[in-house]
């Protein structure tokens, strides 16, 4: 990896910490302010990532107004630590944009079943494990 490279892996470090922290900070303030009957936190975290990340990428994109690595600071880095929503958004939105459409609705239904079939994957090992 050479020095640009570096550069571009530290600043995915520093920007996925900023954008974990924020995560955490506007869930809790969110559930202080709203309680825990709704997960308003990651609604929240998830809408707001998955607006920046299109306005970045389209900025980046058609303009010189976001350069490349300032767009992985911001995309892979702090909306990466943010939220994973975002990219999902982002990729599954290009390929409707690219007349993709069986492509996107295969991302949509991969992700949407696939993560929560692998969640539920997840707690049933959990309690296999933990014998609960």
């Amino acid at each position: 990896m050479g020095s640009e490279g570096a550069i571009r892996l530290l600043l995915v470090c520093v920007g996925g910490a900023i954008g974990s922290v924020a995560r955490y900070l506007v869930g809790g303030w969110l559930l202080s302010a709203l309680g825990a009957g709704f997960p308003w936190g990651t609604l929240a975290v998830n809408l707001t990532g998955s607006f920046l990340i299109g306005l970045i990428m389209q900025l980046s994109l058609t303009t010189e107004a976001v350069g490349p690595t300032l767009r992985i600071f911001l995309t892979t880095g702090i909306m990466g630590g943010f939220t994973t929503y975002s990219s999902f958004n982002y990729e599954t939105l290009r390929y409707f944009s690219e007349s993709a459409i069986a492509l996107g609705l295969l991302n949509m239904a991969a992700t949407i079943f696939g993560c929560l079939a692998m969640g539920a994957l997840g707690l049933f090992a959990a309690r296999a494990i933990s014998g609960g």
